[in-house]
């Protein structure tokens, strides 16, 4: 067998449990099975794969929380894997660094695989911090939870100018999140408005923001027109072009020339790599991606690969592929024939992939996509997207969990049911706060903190 220097055997190490990561991981299993050799490691701050697109019917209460990810155990069958916290990466030494409640660790690797995703830009607009994001599990029942609060208290409102504020919301960013993520939530109010009889559909506003000339700029503009048209449709809906937001305070969007009064504020106006990505010394694109070459070979760090949305991978023009979950499926596959080519002496090969096309759901059965030259709208599109994203869960078991839910959700009206965040503990502190229980009263019923302790794939550990 061909071992490491150190005499162990040869580790690949992979960062980040979403698509890229995770299905890099799964080919690579399959490239390696028959080398004793090799181990496969993958670190995630999740246990799970969360199905992003189908995160807008988690808001909207379409689908169960549980339903729109997967585990990462029981997905992958031979790598190790460590639920802990990527805290930086030291280059020169090949040295991950990873904590998890209580420990600190370290894990060495020969080959390592960057797929850390991206979180929400924060740092574009001043005030951001008071903006809902929408990016994560936590995200969407936040949310959730938030809307239906605003429903409740608008119903019991009587000063008008209050009542208007609770019932206006507001969207930053008209990218294809921010469009699918407007679509859903006037689905969903048109849904529960009923329920609320002091509230008239009416007077709920939808206001969405797109600093640029148009909404959707990454899709092609006959469906971004589409999708315009049908959302403005709705009741209350407004689209704002050319809109740009100079600041956000809690309550308020400032505009240059207006401020639009909203309790709920939402931006999903830009992604950023991730901060471990941020603080490596190599080279990177403008906006922060790693620039690797069209193998996502890490150029200054030859044992260092990137993929999906925290690198520049470039197509054969040269401009970068776009950061989507079929792009980071594919390059997670010739990736890791890269990873076994090299391993075996050979030579990696470019990623090169046409884009099969976009899709977009606006919710009440209508979407939009594009398949290869074909444009589709209405209920095809809509029946295309959602048989595509269901054949890409894996395991019949969920798929049809997800049958069931949409199947429920097209006979009966949205739930209202808020999913609580609060312990018992949070419960009572916030009692005390309102002097209905006195502070020292005792939060009965809670469990001993217990101990987290982290996988073993970390070598040197700490408490």
């Amino acid at each position: 067998m061909t071992l490491a220097a150190n005499g162990r055997k040869t580790r690949i190490v992979i960062l980040g449990g979403g698509f890229g990561g995770v299905y890099t991981a799964r080919h690579l299993e399959k490239l390696l099975r028959r080398r004793k050799d090799v181990e496969i490691i993958l670190v995630s701050r999740d246990n799970f794969v969360l199905m992003t697109p189908l995160l807008f019917e988690i808001c909207s209460g379409t689908l169960d929380v549980r339903h729109c990810s997967f585990p990462i155990r029981a997905f992958l069958r031979t790598t190790r894997f460590g639920e802990a916290t990527v805290q930086g990466i030291d280059l020169e030494r090949r040295i991950v660094h990873l904590a998890a409640p209580e420990q600190k660790g370290e894990l060495s690797y020969d080959q390592l695989v960057l797929a850390l995703g991206a979180m929400t830009n924060l740092t574009m607009i001043s005030g951001s911090e008071h903006a809902f994001t929408f990016k994560t599990l936590a995200d969407a029942l936040v949310l959730r939870n938030y809307l239906i609060e605003r429903m409740e208290r608008a119903d019991v409102e009587q000063d008008p100018g209050r009542k208007r504020r609770l019932l206006t919301f507001v969207i930053i960013g008209g990218g294809l999140v921010g469009v699918e993520l407007l679509g859903e939530l006037t689905a969903f109010m048109d849904g529960i408005a009923p329920l609320y009889k002091h509230v008239n559909r009416d007077e709920i506003r939808f206001i969405l923001l797109q600093a640029g000339g148009r909404i959707m700029p990454e899709i092609d503009p006959k469906l971004a027109d589409y999708g315009a048209r049908v959302l403005r449709r709705r009741p209350g809906t407004e689209i704002r072009t050319g809109a740009f937001v100079r600041s956000i305070e809690p309550g308020r969007v400032h505009l240059p020339e207006e401020t639009i009064e909203a309790e709920t504020i939402v931006l999903a106006a830009g992604i950023v790599p991730s901060p471990v990505v941020a603080a490596l010394p190599v080279e990177k694109d403008k906006h922060g991606h790693i620039i690797v070459d069209g193998a996502m070979r890490c150029k200054s760090h030859p044992e260092v690969w990137a993929l999906g949305d925290c690198a520049f991978v470039p197509a054969p023009d040269g401009r970068p592929y776009p950061n989507l979950a079929q792009h980071a499926l594919r390059e997670a596959k010739v990736l890791a024939r890269n990873i076994h080519a090299v391993l075996n002496g050979k030579e990696p090969m470019p990623f090169i992939y046409d884009t099969m096309g976009m899709m977009g759901s606006l919710g009440h059965g209508k979407a939009f996509g594009q398949l290869l030259k074909m444009r589709v709208y209405g209920v095809l599109a809509w029946f295309v997207r959602r048989s595509y994203y269901l054949l890409q869960m894996p395991g019949w078991g969920r798929r049809l969990r997800i049958m069931i839910d949409w199947t429920f959700a097209l006979l009966f009206r949205p739930d209202i049911v808020k999913i609580s965040l609060d312990s018992e503990r949070a419960l009572l502190v916030r009692l005390a706060a309102s002097g209905s229980v006195p502070a020292s009263a005792p939060a009965t019923g809670e469990a001993a903190p217990g101990k987290t302790l982290l996988p073993d794939v970390l070598e040197h550990k700490s408490t």
